[in-house]
């Protein structure tokens, strides 16, 4: 991936940048190359990071989700694999 679309990297060192003086959700912005866009489009990849109660509902939510995959691939395997 590209880099972060924060094209200051002078920015990085100033003490006030530091994780544990932002308050409340980061986003996090990525933007593909021309050479790394299928076909051209242009294509940008936004990540939320979240701390706290938020972030336990997220991870439990995300933990359901993986679950029901695992589960449905392994009862899928398993059923074709018979045939």
């Amino acid at each position: 991936m590209s880099e972060p679309e924060n094209h200051d990297r002078e920015s990085e060192k100033h003490h006030g940048n530091s994780g544990d003086d932002l308050k409340g959700p980061r986003i996090i912005s990525y933007n593909l190359t021309e050479e790394q866009r299928p076909g051209g489009m242009k294509v940008r990849f936004k990540v939320r990071i979240e701390s706290g109660k938020k972030a336990a509902a997220i991870d439990a939510a995300q933990t359901d989700a993986l679950r029901e995959l695992l589960e449905w691939s392994r009862e899928y395997r398993t059923r074709h694999s018979r045939q």
